[in-house]
């Protein structure tokens, strides 16, 4: 039955076909659809699912059903594998009895991400199989290969996906979800010890996994080539549609070969295309995998054939890659005049600018304003972190001075204290990230004291990444949300603070307070997010009292707030969240009846 499903639904569909018992990830663009789908369709085939509290927690449940023979999979973006890392690299070690399928979505430009990492290079550094799919299609029919091979070679394997992939839609043939099958049950085994004894002889028997993973590669049909002549591409990921298309503008056939499964290399079908080829591009995005491999391959083979790429500047290793970008590097390979060779399209329009806001009506915004007003007159840094609020960095707030990773703006803090005792240091956390990774620096700085405030904004949701859940949370069925503030009063925080960030007066007088503690200080700002409870009342700009002074749009940035004809409007994006109200001079703006 043919489908229209999203790269990421895709995924899911092909893993409820293949059989999953358990699914647990943590939000993170681009990959948050995954468990959304399978909350969605799983729990009717028999599925258990969960927004863990990170992803080392998501895999380590994952890995948990695999010990007892059950299939299970853990979703994540490039970023939250470094999170899972420990977890990862010990399972390649131990090994799993079901099949275990890790989903990591890279995100190539980056578009929504502080780094552009390459899952493929993890997955060479943690000796685990990896499967690139092309298009969301691919992306479902690797999804069910990738749990047979995992049981084939008693490791996890993992499913590197790429935004393009993730979010782009295809038409998909799916199959009927079977009944879940029974599970095992977990048998007690000193292999499921990592001490160091069996470690030692578990890298040599995970040495010997990799040739029998290159083997079984070899016969899968993700890997494929055309012949057209001695001149050629390799091209994996979506590269392979982008090398195509080019072609295509180009007017041109070249040989090609698509490298679904990047590694381990699956060499029989790479050494019998490189046997009939004089020359050959190699098409990938970030990181030259594919490439590497294919020159080591071709130097032991005593290959005579020229291969190019990022080692040689056809390609970059940086930014996602595009028709363009590969027809541009495609005219330099094949020594044709570019200007001939690619056809020119009209430049699209001018995007309108976008500057980096908050919503109309965020929580944040109070919260940023209320701690800079009350830190007037003092020497502060404020640290950040990634959520929604790391826009609080940008003008007109200007209220965040560091962003370097979940968790990180506690510890930055720490570390600025130590150095410059003179200076008041305050963290912005939000409420996702404080259980995700806040915990262990908020312990720290209690054990050593450490004169921090830490601003937890609590929105009541995983807002940058689509409105998950978190322990903060009372979710569906049995669920207990975890009261923040007892959290930290668990951790030995003695001064804890709870106020509303849109109620201005009380939000400035408890980040005074908070302030004013010496020691660690916990100050939890909490309104849900309006995108999630949208609020009933708007405001008004009285044109007869307005000055226009502008104070509201300088200081606030709300995209609600817009000049007009000497003086202030409020557009229908209003949600009545009254802060403009609360700093007019003038005292022009006024709730809509």
């Amino acid at each position: 039955m043919p489908v229209l499903l999203m790269g990421n639904e895709a995924i899911a569909r092909g893993a409820l076909e293949a059989g999953i018992r358990v699914a647990a990830s943590y939000p993170g663009t681009p990959a948050s659809e995954i468990m959304t789908t399978l909350m969605h369709f799983g729990p009717e085939a028999g599925v258990y699912t969960e927004w863990s509290v990170n992803e080392k927690v998501a895999v380590e449940i994952a890995a948990g059903a695999a010990y007892a023979g059950a299939r299970a999979l853990a979703s994540m973006k490039q970023m939250g594998l470094n999170v899972a890392a420990d977890a990862v690299m010990s399972l390649a070690y131990i090994g799993v009895k079901g099949g275990l399928v890790l989903v990591v979505a890279d995100d190539p430009g980056p578009h929504s991400s502080q780094t552009e990492q390459d899952t493929r290079l993890f997955a060479r550094f943690a000796k685990l199989p990896v499967l690139d799919p092309s298009c969301p299609r691919e992306a479902y029919e690797m999804t069910k290969y990738a749990f047979t091979l995992s049981e084939t070679l008693q490791l996890p394997v993992i499913v590197r996906t790429t935004t393009r992939v993730s979010h782009a839609c295809q038409e998909v043939e799916v199959s009927a979800v079977p009944p879940r099958p029974p599970v095992p049950g977990f048998v007690k085994d000193p292999r499921w010890v990592i001490m160091p004894s069996l470690a030692a002889r578990q890298h040599v028997w995970l040495n010997k996994q990799q040739e029998r993973a290159r083997t079984e590669l070899a016969a899968s049909p993700f890997n494929a080539a055309q012949l057209e002549g001695p001149v050629g591409v390799i091209a994996g990921g979506p590269s392979f549609f982008y090398v195509t298309e080019a072609l295509k503008r180009l007017g041109l056939k070249l040989s090609l070969l698509k490298i679904g499964t990047p590694y381990p290399l699956p060499e029989e079908p790479v050494k019998s295309f490189l046997n009939q080829m004089e020359r050959v591009l190699i098409v990938e995005e970030q990181e030259p995998v594919i490439e590497d491999q294919v020159i080591s391959l071709a130097w032991r083979q005593r290959l005579a054939v020229e291969i190019s790429g990022k080692h040689d500047g056809y390609l970059p290793r940086e930014g996602e890659f595009n028709v363009d970008r590969v027809a541009a590097a495609l005219a330099r390979f094949l020594k044709l005049e570019q200007e001939e060779a690619i056809p020119a399209y009209p430049p699209p329009p001018p995007l309108p600018a976008r500057p980096p806001l908050f919503c109309a009506g965020c929580p944040h915004r109070g919260a940023f304003y209320a701690l800079k007003q009350a830190a007037r007159g003092q020497e502060v840094i404020f640290t950040g972190d990634i959520g929604c609020y790391t826009l609080g960095a940008a003008p007109p707030l200007n209220a965040m001075d560091t962003c370097l990773c979940m968790g990180a703006s506690l510890g930055l803090a720490q570390g600025l204290a130590r150095v410059q005792p003179g200076t008041r240091l305050v963290a912005f956390i939000g409420d996702s990230t404080f259980f995700h990774a806040g915990l262990p620096p908020l312990i720290n700085a209690v054990h050593l004291k450490v004169p921090l405030v830490v601003v937890v904004l609590d929105n009541e949701t995983t807002a940058m990444t689509g409105h998950q859940s978190h322990p903060g949370l009372a979710g569906a069925g049995d669920q207990v949300a975890v009261e923040i503030a007892s959290v930290a009063r668990g951790c030995g925080v003695e001064t804890i603070i709870t106020a509303d960030p849109l109620d201005l007066e009380t939000a400035m007088a408890a980040a005074r307070q908070a302030l004013a503690a010496r020691g660690p200080a916990v100050l939890i700002f909490r309104h849900p997010c309006p995108q999630v409870t949208r609020a009933a009342t708007r405001y008004r700009v009285n044109e007869e009292a307005c000055t226009c002074c502008q104070t509201c749009i300088n200081e606030l940035g709300c995209p609600a707030l817009v000049p007009a004809d000497g003086l202030v409007t409020i557009n229908t994006t209003c949600t009545g969240c009254s802060l403009c109200a609360s700093i007019c001079p003038a005292a022009a703006i006024e709730e809509v009846v």
